[in-house]
């Protein structure tokens, strides 16, 4: 991974399993910094180990397929202490991850830990809702509310580089 001692941003994004909000984050944002040419690293992870070497749900691959992103060869992880310094940012889809990323959290950890929605003027502790055991629908308003999130990320990172703050 990155030294976030870096200059380029590296952005980790975190739900609970990593098989749909976080994967669906992560090819959303990967997708917006390509076509803005914004160099950076990114990824996801889970704080449960519940899907550890699983691809993301059906429905959020097909969702984000929908929307031109495959992330048809993502596979879940979880989170690592090592994150904490290979990361500059690490994004919690919702505050139950949150605060599962802060109880995991060294003291020496170098990442700014906020939730994605903490971007979005107006959303500042607003949660991306789970659509796990909902239908393609709520997938679908997932993916509309990630997108808005990340393309204010992008944005936040091209004005202010690996020092953004959310």
């Amino acid at each position: 991974m990155v030294d976030a001692k870096t200059t380029r941003p590296a952005v980790l994004f975190v739900c609970l399993g990593n098989i749909c909000r976080s994967p669906m984050a992560e090819g959303a944002f990967r997708q917006m910094a390509d076509k803005v040419v914004l160099p950076v690293t990114v990824a996801s992870a889970g704080t449960a180990d519940y899907h550890v070497d699983s691809p993301p749900d059906p429905r959020a691959i097909a969702t984000a397929s929908a929307h031109g992103v495959d992330i048809s060869s993502l596979r879940g992880r979880q989170l690592e202490r090592s994150d904490f310094h290979d990361f500059t940012h690490i994004f919690a889809l919702d505050n139950a991850n949150m605060e599962g990323i802060r109880a995991r959290a060294p003291g020496h950890g170098t990442a700014r830990v906020s939730l994605l929605l903490d971007a979005l003027d107006g959303a500042k502790g607003e949660p991306v809702v789970d659509p796990y055991h909902g239908d393609e629908a709520g997938f679908e308003a997932c993916w509309e509310t990630i997108s808005e999130a990340v393309d204010a990320l992008v944005a936040r990172f091209q004005r202010d580089g690996v020092d953004a703050r959310f």
